[in-house]
């Protein structure tokens, strides 16, 4: 099986035919906490695999850590501390860094999920993430080219049709990392904790796709990790298109095919 990959007995049905037992894969989801220095700052619902990656995506995102010296190393919890050593991370960082738990255990970045996003919310982020700045110009033909490659790079996603996926390219459409999760949150987290201990940071002449829709959340995600271009396979909200509009992203969605709606900093993208 492949990282991330389960099984269960199922019953299979077709109207008018008979009932057949047989395995069926399935997307696995657990719960990742998140801690630093000891002190729990985070509990995502996530599927298991690179979960070092995800939880310095996390403080990436959140603007706490910003260089691969700020973290002195990720690992998991011994087993004899918690009931689940695997599903629970300390994040070590120098001494140098200072962190502001009120702040991070707030979650001021809030999801689009949470129904309080606004104008204070980007507000908010741009404090801490300004606007991006990029001379990075895309062919079009190169970014139509992008969601196939995804796709061949899903390989738990084939099996199990339960998760999520994202993906960072360079800007000849060559992939440079992609991961799959249950939360497309997480996927994105992953991705840019890649970059983030590989020492690739910022991604200001990237290109972030998602296979789903594009969300405030993942918007300002990709400004963190300075991401000038974001494409989403499905539609973008609504406060994701103004978000990408104030801080200088180009967002594309609706890829599919040869087509594309491309909703801000259109001169990014040539035909």
């Amino acid at each position: 099986m492949q990282p991330g990959d389960g099984a269960a007995e199922i019953i299979r049905l077709r109207v008018g035919g008979e009932l057949v037992r047989c395995l069926d894969h399935l997307a696995q989801e657990e719960p990742l906490e998140i801690r630093v220095r000891g002190r729990s700052v985070a509990v995502t619902m996530r599927t298991p695999g690179h979960d070092a990656e995800l939880a310095a995506g996390f403080l990436v995102t959140e603007g706490l850590i910003h260089q691969r010296s700020d973290v002195i190393g990720i690992n998991y919890c011994q087993a004899g501390a918690v009931a689940n050593g695997e599903n629970v991370v300390n994040v070590f960082l120098a001494p140098s860094v200072e962190v502001d738990f009120e702040r991070l255990t707030r979650h001021v970045f809030a999801s689009s999920s949470c129904g309080v996003c606004g104008k204070a919310s980007i507000e908010s982020v741009q404090q801490h993430f300004p606007p991006v700045e990029s001379v990075l110009k895309v062919r079009a033909k190169i970014i139509a080219r992008l969601p196939e490659r995804l796709q061949a790079a899903q390989k738990t996603f084939a099996k199990t049709g339960g998760l999520h996926a994202a993906a960072i390219f360079d800007s000849r459409g060559r992939l440079i990392v992609a991961r799959e999760d249950v939360g497309r949150h997480n996927a994105v987290d992953k991705v840019i904790g890649h970059g983030f201990q590989q020492g690739r940071l910022p991604f200001d002449q990237h290109i972030l796709l998602v296979s789903g829709r594009a969300s405030f959340e993942i918007m300002q995600k990709a400004l963190a990790a300075r991401i000038p271009v974001v494409c989403a396979v499905s539609a973008p909200s609504s406060l994701a298109v103004e978000f990408a509009r104030t801080s200088g992203q180009t967002l594309v969605g609706f890829l599919r095919g040869n087509r594309m709606n491309i909703y801000s900093q259109p001169e990014r993208v040539r035909s």
